[in-house]
């Protein structure tokens, strides 16, 4: 039996042991002969020792994904099945999520080991991102893999244009499947993947809505940036007294409309830029007792994290002008290159600037199906702080 053929091999520009998966470009040796984006590779220190083996990609920032430091694993069809396993068998056994939804995250990229791929789950569709060429060329042994997890599901697959651009490789999406039904906490959503907002629902913020939901009751409760209305269907089902969403996309709010009707709860939407619809309602002397502050990711770039905290400061700044005191609010960040400390940081700093004493009651990310390494913090990506405003 003919032993398999050696693998290209990357070497370090240093000695030391890298401590996260992600290796950028600038911190190896470009190899003498091509290789071509996705490709396994084996990863070498300086001194020739082996340290890893995982996706190469000269064209990306992000030159190498590692996947295992053991030399004995193979990174084939079966590696990548047996790691979509593993990752299945925490949502379903240990974390039991089908006892309340039937959204969730399947796979979590660097998380569950499997560096460049996400997969979300609602009801019997499977949604799946790809970030890295490398995954990508694993693409029919990642199909098969999770249907035998979920037979009969219908598969979606995308890749964004930025990231095909960045990675190099050409991700042919399929037609969009028809929207689904799912359910969380025993409320009824649609879940809408490839209509211009990936799911139209967010499973990362489940167990945040359920929260929410039991603190605002017989609140007037305000959802700023609320997508598909999630926070207002969740808290208005819980006893909350009214809830109006905002969002300035108009599309969105149909199906938080739909959402809302779905579960006969009565949210009132209105299609506006939260700036100045907060400015309206500050001039009509408005309040709301139980606010939600939920922007969509302000930025990618680790040069413009200053000009994004800047932008959550102000936003904040004027949700605590329509808080009465005794008020709460839920302020979010997905923004992974905003840490948990200078989100808390900005709030300190909105406090100060307001005159107002924000009492932090519990910081929140993500639900258990979005674990995170503890070696890569950019997994964490999420930070709900829920807060009292005296």
């Amino acid at each position: 039996m003919n032993s398999p053929a050696p693998l290209p091999v990357i070497r370090l520009k240093t000695d030391r042991t890298p401590g996260h998966p992600w290796v950028w470009s600038a911190q190896v040796h470009k190899p003498e002969t091509r290789v071509p984006p996705g490709s396994v590779v084996d990863v070498q220190d300086a001194k020739g020792r082996f340290v890893g083996r995982g996706f190469w990609n000269g064209h990306a920032r992000i030159a190498l994904r590692l996947l295992t430091s053991d030399p004995a694993e193979t990174i084939d069809a079966e590696w990548i099945a047996a790691r979509i396993d593993r990752a299945v068998t925490l949502r379903k056994n240990l974390l039991e999520l089908d006892r309340v939804s039937d959204a969730w995250r399947v796979v979590h990229s660097e998380g569950d080991g499997l560096s460049g791929l996400v997969v979300d789950r609602y009801a019997d569709i499977l949604v799946i991102e790809y970030f890295a060429a490398g995954m990508w060329r694993f693409r029919e042994a990642i199909h098969a893999a999770l249907l035998r997890h979920f037979p009969g599901a219908r598969l979606y697959w995308f890749a964004e244009s930025h990231v095909q651009k960045q990675e190099s490789f050409d991700c042919r999406s399929p037609e969009a499947p028809a929207p689904a039904e799912v359910h969380e906490h025993g409320l009824r959503f649609h879940a809408a993947p490839g209509y211009g907002h990936k799911t139209g629902f967010f499973a990362d913020q489940r167990e945040n809505r359920h929260h929410f939901a039991r603190l605002a009751r017989g609140r007037r409760v305000l959802d700023l940036c609320c997508n598909a209305g999630g926070f207002a269907v969740h808290a208005l089902a819980a006893g909350a007294q009214s809830a109006t969403g905002v969002d300035m996309d108009p599309g969105i709010l149909e199906i938080a409309r739909a959402n809302a009707a779905a579960n006969d709860v009565p949210a009132v939407f209105e299609a506006a830029d939260i700036f100045d619809w907060l400015r309206g309602a500050i001039a009509r002397g408005e309040q709301y007792d139980a606010v939600i502050l939920d922007p969509a990711k302000l930025t990618r770039d680790r040069n413009k994290v200053v000009d994004a905290l800047k932008k959550y400061f102000a936003m904040n700044r004027l949700a605590l002008d329509v808080i009465p005191p005794g008020g709460l609010l839920l302020t979010c960040s997905c923004t992974g290159l905003v840490s948990e400390a200078d989100f808390l940081e900005m709030l300190r700093r909105v406090a100060l600037n307001a005159g107002r004493e924000i009492q932090v009651l519990h910081t929140a990310g993500a639900g258990a199906d979005h674990p995170f390494r503890s070696d890569v913090p950019e997994g964490r990506y999420l930070k709900a702080v829920f807060c009292r405003v005296m």
